[in-house]
C-alpha cells in the first residue's frame, strides 16, 4: 500500500490483481451470455425482467459448467435436441 496525503492507496501490484479479477468475472460470465445468448440484443427491459433471464441464463451456463461443457453453445445446442437432457444434467430425472 502506499500513502498519499496520509491515506493509505492500493499500490500497482493491488490494483494489477484487482483489474484481473474484475476482466476473469467479464470473461467467465458476462461475455459467455453476450456471445451464445445476445444479451446485449435482448429487447427484455421493463421490471425485473432483465435479471430474471440473466438469472436463468447464469443457471444454465453453470449447470453446463458443471456437467463439464467447456463450450457452453455446443453445449446449449447438444442440451436442446432432447427435452430431457437439461434435466438430467441437473440430476432431475
Amino acid at each position: 500500500m502506499t500513502v498519499t496525503d496520509g491515506v493509505r492507496g492500493p499500490d500497482a501490484t493491488e490494483i494489477a490483481r484487482r483489474v484481473r479479477g474484475h476482466w476473469g468475472i467479464e470473461n467467465k460470465i458476462h461475455h459467455v451470455r453476450d456471445t451464445t445468448y445476445a444479451e446485449d440484443a435482448s429487447r427484455v427491459r421493463t421490471g425485473t425482467a432483465p435479471r430474471a433471464m440473466a438469472s436463468l441464463r447464469n443457471l444454465a451456463i453453470g449447470a453446463l459448467r458443471l456437467a463439464n461443457q467447456t463450450n457452453i453453445a455446443a453445449g446449449l445446442r447438444h442440451h436442446t435436441r432432447d427435452a430431457n437432457r437439461p434435466l438430467i444434467t441437473l440430476g432431475i430425472m
